[in-house]
């Protein structure tokens, strides 16, 4: 089992790694969900997460898709997108992550682990998804 730190991390470059290393086999678990970052400006980001929350909740649509408010379960629907879930390798493979708000108390002792090619390095405009979910409405 591999306890990913989410503290910097890029969500899409975090998603690629984690979506194969779960369809390979290995049980993910991401903590500080609420601290991975999405890169572009704030204005763009807030309205395309915006049209996805609203998409399935028009009085037409009573049946989805919806689109979940919390960081952690953001994060989830991301990695989510990567991978067959619809499909028994799939969702065997979706059953193996997990996601976190803050660290719980099983993981605090055990090492956690960062992904290099995920780390923001400074270059591009940047949002936290805690910062996201506080614009779609999410109380945590």
């Amino acid at each position: 089992m591999q306890v990913i730190d989410g503290t910097g991390h890029i969500l899409g470059r975090l998603a690629t790694y984690v979506a194969k290393q779960v369809l390979e086999g290995e049980e993910i678990v991401i903590v500080n969900a609420e601290k991975v970052l999405v890169t572009g400006s704030k204005t763009d980001i807030i309205a395309d997460y915006h049209n996805r929350r609203n998409r399935g909740v028009t009085g037409r649509n009573r049946k989805g898709p919806y689109y979940p408010r919390m960081p952690d379960r953001m994060v989830r629907r991301s990695i989510r997108g990567m991978i067959p879930y619809q499909q028994p390798r799939g969702k065997a493979a979706y059953e193996r992550l997990m996601t976190y708000i803050g660290v719980p108390k099983e993981f605090e002792g055990m090492e956690q682990i960062t992904i290099e090619n995920a780390k923001y390095r400074g270059s591009a405009k940047k949002m936290s998804m805690e910062e996201l979910s506080g614009y779609l409405g999410a109380k945590f």
